[in-house]
């Protein structure tokens, strides 16, 4: 009889355990109102065929240049199937002449070894970067000459890409940054779930809904 039960108590401890370890890992549950916001009107991705995200940010963002690492580290497990992309925010004055830096570096393909540096720039050595004539000093080591930034600065093409980033700030209908937006649909909030960790958590959940829907 001992032995008996010496075999149930082993056989129930180990049927615990293992509910346990499936409720520690299924993932967890995020709710609309709560963790997002699922936007009305869905705005508009830039690949119908893969799952969006994207991050609405500014360099002279605190939060933004905090999140920045975090961020990268994150992008380097996403599924092929998932696109990402940044998109500076165009709330006036200085963000807008960040927002148009961040064009003009993309368009002269110099946006991944200075994008960190941007950052650093206006957070760790303190400069401002708000004027054509700070920028063009600060790009000159990457290799950007001063006619190349400005011919860069004034293109129709930087001009579009800003004309755009004013439309999906509109539709993402975001006060603040850093944001999230997951596939057009949804809008994560870093105060709405309390930290960079949670937001990346939120958009995982997100990802993964959108994904089975592709």
């Amino acid at each position: 009889m001992r032995v008996l039960m010496t075999a149930t108590l082993v056989w129930l401890l180990g049927s615990f355990a293992t509910l346990q370890a499936q409720v520690l890992a299924a993932p967890a549950e995020f709710k609309a109102g709560e963790h997002y916001i699922e936007l009305t009107t869905p705005a508009p991705t830039q690949n119908p065929d893969k799952v969006e995200v994207a991050e609405l940010f500014w360099y002279g963002c605190g939060h933004c240049f905090q999140f920045e690492p975090v961020l990268q580290e994150w992008k380097k497990d996403l599924p092929e199937d998932v696109s990402f992309r940044e998109v500076p925010a165009l709330f006036g004055g200085v963000w807008n002449t960040h927002a148009q830096l961040f064009y003009t570096v993309q368009s002269l393909n110099k946006l991944e070894e200075t994008h960190k540096a941007i950052f650093n720039a206006i957070h760790v050595e303190k400069k401002r970067l708000a004027s054509e004539e700070e920028m063009i000093e600060f790009l000159e080591p990457y290799g950007i000459s001063e006619e190349e930034f400005t011919k860069a600065w004034s293109s129709f093409g930087v001009r579009s890409k800003l004309a755009e980033a004013g439309r999906l700030a509109k539709a993402y209908r975001a006060t603040g940054v850093p944001t999230l937006i997951v596939n057009g649909k949804y809008r994560i909030e870093g105060g709405m779930v309390g930290g960079f960790d949670k937001m990346l958590e939120v958009a995982d959940f997100l990802v993964a809904r959108e994904r089975k829907a592709l």
